[in-house]
């Protein structure tokens, strides 16, 4: 039989904790100390496709790590364009708390396009992203409870058209904008012409969860 004193309980419990927590500086379960950044990775936002000169809708971002996989605050990092157009806000952005660094791309007119993230002699990262141009006009299905597709894009000045296409009657109807007005089975609503961009939502008046979306960019 073993027994185990009493006394010794609070070393182990810290022990115990220290493991946790990664040792003395490590990336493990719980907090740590973050040393020397040896570590450089992507942390969202690559292989993109969207339209040109437009902002992707994911921001690229990185994240720096030491040699524990502790993340690393306070680490700057220079980003630039390789290949293809295309602009970057900020080209120069630092790691939180959770070592994590960002930057707005948008794509120009040239495609494919490559940004890369680099700090010092740490391993750089190169994204990719292509783009196409916007369209200029959409079709969409009004069905029983559900528009087909739900969301579309459009450039500014394009038309989007909407077919009712159900066996019951619904509206298109825009907070303050377009409105087909008395419900209806069968005909068509449009063209409307979107001038500005930005997202606009729409309903059906009488079914209230029935909504689509239009996203219109430049």
């Amino acid at each position: 039989m073993t027994f185990l004193r009493w006394n010794r309980l609070p070393a182990l419990g810290a022990g115990l904790m220290l493991l946790a927590c990664g040792g003395g500086g490590g990336g493990g379960m719980g907090p740590c100390t973050p040393g020397a950044a040896t570590q450089l990775a992507k942390n969202g936002g690559d292989g993109q496709s969207w339209y040109v000169n437009n902002p992707l809708p994911t921001p690229l971002s990185v994240i720096v790590r030491d040699a524990s996989n502790c993340p690393v605050p306070g680490i700057v990092i220079n980003w630039a364009i390789q290949t293809g157009g295309g602009g970057l806000s900020p080209a120069q952005s630092t790691t939180n708390s959770s070592g994590i660094a960002s930057t707005v791309d948008s794509v120009g007119a040239t495609s494919p396009q490559v940004i890369r993230a680099g700090s010092g002699t740490l391993p750089s990262q190169d994204f990719t992203a292509t783009a196409a141009a916007p369209p200029t006009s959409a079709a969409v299905d009004v069905k029983d409870n559900f528009f087909s597709p739900q969301t579309v894009d459009i450039q500014e000045g394009g038309t989007v058209t909407w077919t009712f296409a159900g066996a019951i009657a619904h509206t298109v109807t825009f907070t303050g904008g377009p409105d087909s007005g008395t419900p209806q089975a069968s005909g068509m609503f449009g063209p409307v012409t979107f001038t500005s961009a930005g997202t606009k939502n729409y309903f059906c008046k009488v079914h209230g969860s029935m909504t689509g979306t239009i996203r219109v960019v430049h």
